[in-house]
């Protein structure tokens, strides 16, 4: 890593050329441009006496800016969605109290956030029925270390017992309890 640029600095010149069209098309101005570029497509219309080029124009144009534009866009909505990733990363690294082992659930099976969401809609449904009876609904709440680690260890488990085997069902979340 030692002629690696230093945090900040853009590279690579799509992420560049990405983002500043981001910015620049994605503003009022552009619409209205666009907007403009339609309309006056519109009214050439009656000169052109509606034919089929005159349609293919506005056609074939539409088609090549939202296929580019899709490329531009999906790679501005990753660049964002892995920096939102990283921030919310750091924050249960350095909240105390906060499990760590909740760092990169975007990258575990379906089945495994499943596991872990069925977690949290009990500590949801525990905190609901406690302030019905008058309880404090904050706090944090204490997830079973097992119960967690049993959702997170549950594909690498998988992966240890399909050596030509099959592996066995997924296990039901532990129940949990609310800090008080």
């Amino acid at each position: 890593m030692e002629n690696s640029p230093p945090l900040g600095k853009h590279t690579n010149v799509f992420n560049r050329l990405a983002n500043h069209c981001a910015r620049l098309l994605g503003t009022a101005r552009a619409f209205g441009i666009a907007m403009m570029i339609v309309a006056a497509w519109a009214i050439t219309g009656p000169i052109f006496h509606f034919s089929d080029t005159w349609q293919l124009v506005i056609n074939t144009g539409t088609t090549i800016v939202t296929f580019l534009m899709v490329f531009l866009i999906q790679n501005t909505q990753n660049r964002d969605s892995a920096a939102i990733q990283l921030k919310l990363d750091e924050v249960i690294r350095s909240t105390r109290g906060a499990h760590n082992a909740m760092l990169d659930l975007e990258k575990l099976s379906q089945q495994d956030l499943d596991n872990i969401q069925s977690l949290y809609q009990q500590l949801a449904d525990q905190a609901r029925q406690g302030a019905a009876r008058g309880e404090a609904a904050t706090g944090t709440p204490i997830i079973h270390a097992a119960a967690l680690m049993e959702c997170l260890e549950e594909k690498l488990e998988e992966k240890r017992e399909t050596n030509g085997s099959m592996s066995r069902p997924p296990r039901k979340p532990k129940s949990t309890t609310l800090r008080k």
